[in-house]
């Protein structure tokens, strides 16, 4: 009996990630900054442009739970020491981010002729998740929400690495970079499964990037404490560059792009604007801090904390004080969104 052949679903999905490779590849070879995300997201938007494209529902997570394993092994004990005191400025900066959505939410409205509340919740440079879900409780578009900060992810993952590894000053890392550990395999499978274990109770708590987030936590707690049993070797890296970019090209359909094309250039404008508003705040307060200038860009950057990590990894910006910029935002996302939200509706900011 011969074998039947694989479904149509199954044919879509090896055809994305087959383009998603070469194409993450095409860019390495270039020398593209994060070259392998990139080049995936780029060729499967080609892709879905003229035919359907697919990820396999696993590739995500599992790349995410590589990357937070490698992201969070880079806290060694004295680099933890010194990203936690720059907690204070994590702190203020997160603040500032979100704040800086009341900025540019008038903006944003003009364009895209939305509600000021529903603008305001496209302009905060918050996880795309986070922010729908916030919108969703306030009542707002969620689906006008959903895109626009798509939108400035993607606006972001394209313009920041290229102009972060032409133009800014890198500066000294050495309070943030930890000696790297060699691959041991039996130990990064066990990583692996303790990460996933890491990852689910925060998924149920309905977090957003559960699958990193815990094995993330995971490589702080046993890089910082001495017990690290294996680095992760770069291919993995690239792999999780791969689904990630992968993920966010087969959102670029064709319907998607022109069903809401006043919608995406609003959404552009307003991530430029938002752009040029944080790096000028982050270069301002790393000098008065005394953090590296090209950290703090990327540390107050708003793109998605996974971009952005990996941008930092890619040009070696010190991965730990980026990672940690994020996190605190993330954090301050949920806490404090919706309360803000709630304050500017009573003053009539967004009335």
């Amino acid at each position: 009996m011969s074998p039947s052949p694989p479904s149509p679903q199954l044919r879509i999905s090896c055809l994305t990630m087959a383009a998603a490779a070469l194409g993450g590849a095409a860019m390495h070879l270039l020398h593209v900054p994060l070259a392998w995300m990139i080049g995936a997201m780029a060729a499967t938007a080609a892709l879905a442009w003229h035919r359907p494209v697919a990820v396999p529902g696993w590739a995500r997570p599992a790349g995410l739970v590589f990357l937070g394993l490698g992201l969070g092994s880079t806290f060694t004990g004295p680099v933890l020491a010194a990203v936690t005191a720059a907690l204070p400025v994590m702190l203020a900066c997160g603040v500032l981010a979100i704040l800086s959505g009341l900025v540019v939410a008038p903006l944003f409205t003009r364009l895209a002729g939305t509600d000021l509340q529903t603008g305001f919740f496209c302009a905060v440079p918050g996880g795309v998740i986070v922010m729908a879900v916030l919108a969703q409780e306030a009542r707002a578009s969620v689906a006008t929400v959903t895109l626009a900060q798509t939108m400035r992810v993607l606006v972001v993952v394209l313009t920041f690495p290229p102009l972060l590894g032409w133009l800014a000053p890198h500066g000294d890392f050495s309070d943030f970079t930890g000696a790297r550990v060699a691959v041991w395999w039996p130990g990064l499978a066990l990583m692996a499964a303790a990460g996933l274990l890491a990852a689910w109770p925060l998924r149920l708590l309905g977090l957003a990037n559960p699958w990193m987030l815990g094995p993330c936590a995971l490589g702080i707690t046993l890089a910082a404490t001495g017990h690290l049993p294996s680095g992760v070797p770069s291919g993995l890296v690239d792999a999780a560059q791969v689904a990630m970019g992968a993920s966010l090209g087969t959102r670029l359909t064709r319907s998607f792009l022109l069903s809401s094309r006043r919608l995406a250039i609003a959404s552009m404008i307003s991530a430029g604007v938002l752009s040029v508003l944080l790096t000028l705040l982050a270069v301002g307060i790393g000098r008065l801090a005394g953090l590296p200038s090209a950290a703090m860009i990327l540390g107050m950057a708003p793109g998605g904390m996974p971009e952005m990590a990996l941008t930092a990894k890619a040009l070696e910006l010190g991965v730990p004080l980026v990672l940690g910029f994020h996190l605190t935002r993330t954090v301050l996302c949920n806490l404090l969104v919706g309360r803000i939200h709630q304050w500017a509706v009573r003053l009539g900011l967004l009335g």
